[in-house]
């Protein structure tokens, strides 16, 4: 077992990436001591083969859909840009939310605006798919990666189905998986994007749900691998890791009621510490895992600074860069002020997280607010 979860630093930034589970490093393990390319015939190959299957059935049930629609990628970031460039050159719709290997992946793309809550505004959506040129493609998250709300997709669909039936629908589910249950027949989206470090399993892994006939065009060509979706031997290990973390993922559901609470717990005592703590999002849907607060004028990274130097590993709602620093667009998307974004902390729990994690958490920030709250500018 590793220092976070045990008696060291205190880890709250599952967002980012989640601890592997032990039964992850496991798999792992025991999947590098077998030989074998899953694209070869003999006995050495088909074992190879079989983890992968295994797995594919594993993630179908993470999101409720038929395993011959996973298509195994590199990770979200790969998933996302597959879906979206497969509609390059057409008119393009993304949420003004939307993670930056969606933005970045579609620069042209038109921004949907969202309500200060930080759900997609379906009126502004209804207009710009009956204005102007047809769209092919709307790109929306299901959950929220720095305010943890969780987006209308299903109503999005209808809406879009109704009004623009010809448009195809992509969704970002990377922050749902482990957090909600996920159901990609009533979604009724197109494709969907899965990322394996996030709910435990490691890094460099991901898949992509796509319905048959969604139009979504192969990025990496080469070999047959994933049924010339996603050229390229396959990572054995990685992929048969995804499937026991999203087997886990899946059970893990059953208590997330307790994180919740914790989460509960936080945004409590914080503001009974501090008035004027901004909580963003907490109008709107959000999963229980993640929270993401701010103290108006103090800049994220002297929380951050001293919360590390504390124990405690949260991350910030800014994008920080070479000294300076980038304010939230999901926040700017909300119409937050640049001094309550600037201020932003977000906190992201999962699998391992434990009460006591939250105590130290909470004695860490009053701790570091009796030494900044004569800075707050409310």
């Amino acid at each position: 077992m590793t220092d976070i979860l045990n008696n060291g630093p205190v880890y709250l930034d599952y967002n980012a990436t989640a601890p592997a589970r032990p039964a992850v490093i496991a798999a792992i393990t025991a999947a590098l001591t077998q030989t074998g390319n899953a694209s070869s015939i003999h006995g050495f190959g088909r074992k190879a083969r079989k983890m992968i299957e295994d797995a594919r059935t594993q993630i179908a049930g993470l999101c409720a859909c038929d395993r011959n629609y996973v298509t195994f990628t590199s990770g979200g970031t790969e998933s996302n840009n597959i879906a979206i460039k497969s509609f390059s050159g057409a008119r393009i719709l993304v949420s003004a939310i939307e993670h930056p290997s969606v933005l970045e992946a579609a620069p042209s793309a038109e921004r949907i605006p969202v309500t200060p809550s930080g759900l997609v505004d379906l009126g502004a959506l209804e207009q710009m798919l009956t204005n102007g040129a047809p769209v092919a493609l709307i790109a929306v998250m299901l959950v929220n990666n720095e305010t943890g709300v969780i987006q209308p997709v299903a109503d999005i669909v209808r809406l879009v189905r109704r009004v623009s039936p010809q448009t195809r629908v992509h969704c970002d589910a990377v922050q749902a998986a482990g957090k909600i249950a996920i159901d990609f027949s009533a979604l009724q989206v197109d494709s969907l994007a899965l990322s394996a470090h996030k709910i435990g399993g490691t890094h460099g892994v991901g898949a992509l749900i796509i319905v048959p006939g969604a139009d979504i065009k192969a990025l990496i060509h080469g070999g047959g691998q994933e049924k010339r979706m996603r050229a390229g031997t396959e990572n054995v290990a990685g992929i048969a890791a995804f499937g026991i973390a999203a087997a886990e993922a899946v059970n893990d559901l059953n208590t997330i009621q307790t994180l919740s609470d914790l989460r509960d717990q936080i945004e409590r005592e914080l503001s009974a510490i501090e008035p004027r703590l901004k909580i963003f999002g907490n109008d709107a849907p959000r999963v229980g895992t993640t929270t993401q607060i701010g103290l108006p004028g103090i800049p994220a990274e002297t929380q951050l600074m001293a919360l590390d130097l504390a124990g405690i590993a949260v991350s910030s709602g800014s994008a920080c860069s070479s000294g300076t620093v980038k304010t939230s667009h999901v926040l700017k998307a909300m119409g937050a002020s640049d001094n309550d974004a600037m201020g932003a902390l977000r906190i992201s729990m999962g699998w391992a997280t434990t009460p006591a994690d939250i105590d130290r958490f909470i004695t860490a920030w009053t701790t570091m607010h009796a030494r900044l709250k004569d800075k707050i500018k409310s």
